[in-house]
């Protein structure tokens, strides 16, 4: 099985995927509570009201820092990492690659030449899950393709070779 995905087609910038890595991401979703979980939406003026004043009140107890380091200091959870099942959203990649005006879907190459088609704005809700109970998979993965709102997350699209945009 090949672990590599590549991102190819009608981009601007021909990316591969190493989920082996993502573990240590800070974008990556714990798939045990995405889909139980709705987010309350918050309006746009509310958030940057909380985000600034988060922000005020750091530099006044710490004084202020540059850069800015608040990713890096979160705390490292090992157990959460052995034993959590986690995806991130294919969108972090697509925008990466720059996907090219002209092209309209995307398709998830799998094994046995068989395909699966998105649009693009599909595409952009769009999971790779890459861990099951802190293991990866590695029988059938490297990646299960999971829709947005979860709705295959009991029958996802797995044997991932390729994601290509055209």
């Amino acid at each position: 099985m090949e672990i590599i995905i590549p991102i190819k087609g009608a981009v601007t910038y021909q990316l591969t995927l190493d989920p082996t890595v993502w573990i240590f991401d800070d974008r990556k979703l714990d798939l045990n509570t995405h889909f139980n979980v709705k987010e309350d939406e918050e309006d746009s003026d509310t958030k940057y009201m909380r985000e600034v004043g988060a922000h005020w009140s750091r530099e006044i107890m710490e004084g202020a820092t540059f850069p800015p380091t608040l990713k890096s200091e979160r705390k490292f959870d090992r157990k959460g990492m052995e034993t959590g099942t986690f995806g991130i959203e294919l969108r972090h990649f697509l925008k990466n690659a720059e996907i090219k005006p002209e092209a309209t879907k995307i398709v998830i190459e799998c094994k046995d030449g068989e395909e699966h088609a998105f649009t693009i704005e599909e595409s952009n809700t769009l999971i790779l899950k890459y861990s099951q109970d802190g293991k990866p998979l590695l029988e059938d993965g490297p990646v299960y393709v999971i829709f947005g709102d979860g709705s295959n997350i009991d029958n996802p699209i797995k044997h991932v070779l390729a994601i290509r945009a055209e």
